[in-house]
């Protein structure tokens, strides 16, 4: 079961590397540069052509080779940011379950819990979920990206960034300030109800949803319908986490659905 409804607004009372090399004159070479801004005349009649000490230090300059060593260095400063782009990119996803804690019990008997605070804490694997989310919809038209709160808010906006795409929260209920349509879904026990404001997707928008978890799919289901109600394109809905033995997949059947780590138990 699914509610739509129009809420009105409550009222007020509610780098670049830069290098620099001078080069080194001579004991017969002038000490320093002509005053450019003097006003003396050319000392050389001739149009172009430049004094003999000027072509002397414009020679010395294309003779001047960075010494062995800070290249050196550089190349391995280079080398090993590659390095660490490719190992965000191409992370093996083994590596990033490795990153998650598991813990038994939580939040009641019987529940293993996924704890991905220990993922988030570790740069490169934080950097690694959102561009393996990233690479995902690379090329795909994506004006919005929609974050389910509450642990949708930490990636939805990074992953916004990366895709140079909006962001919009969908907010448990009475948290948004303005004029907002809302959507009531069916729970395993009773209902629950998401909220977004009424003009933050317009028709005809390209919207990909993001969340952390996908377990039963109906939250996302739900956030899918509520986006589509105002006219929006659902392009796709994207997960860090996938648990595929809830097959949440089957309330989601029409949409493009990925996730970056799946967990069978």
């Amino acid at each position: 079961m699914s509610a739509f409804h129009q809420i009105a607004s409550p009222s007020p009372s509610g780098a670049g590397l830069l290098a620099c090399v001078l080069p080194l004159l001579s004991p017969n070479e002038p000490k320093s540069l002509p005053n450019t801004h003097s006003h003396q005349t050319n000392p050389n009649p001739v149009a172009g052509k430049q004094p003999p000490h000027a072509q002397n230090l414009r020679a010395k300059r294309t003779q001047i080779h960075l010494p062995a060593t800070p290249r050196a260095n550089l190349a391995k400063r280079t080398q090993s940011r590659l390095v660490y782009t490719e190992y965000s990119t191409h992370i093996q996803m083994q590596d990033l379950k490795k990153l998650i804690r598991e813990v038994p019990d939580f939040p009641k008997p019987g529940i293993l819990f996924y704890d991905i605070t220990t993922l988030l804490k570790v740069g490169s694997g934080f950097r690694a979920v959102i561009d393996g989310l990233k690479d995902h919809y690379h090329g795909a038209r994506v004006d919005l990206v929609v974050g389910i709160e509450a642990r949708g808010f930490i990636f939805a906006p990074a992953l916004a960034y990366a895709l140079g795409a909006g962001f919009v929260p969908i907010r448990k209920p009475k948290k948004l300030p303005s004029a907002r349509v809302s959507v009531t879904y069916d729970l395993e026990y009773g209902t629950d109800s998401l909220e977004m404001h009424s003009d933050a997707v317009t028709q005809g928008q390209s919207v990909l949803i993001v969340d952390d978890l996908l377990a039963t799919g109906g939250t996302a289901a739900a956030a899918a319908r509520m986006v589509e109600s105002v006219g929006g394109t659902v392009v796709g809905i994207g997960f860090v986490v996938e648990l595929t033995f809830l097959n949440g997949r089957k309330k989601l059947p029409s949409y493009d659905v990925f996730s970056l780590l799946q967990y069978d138990k």
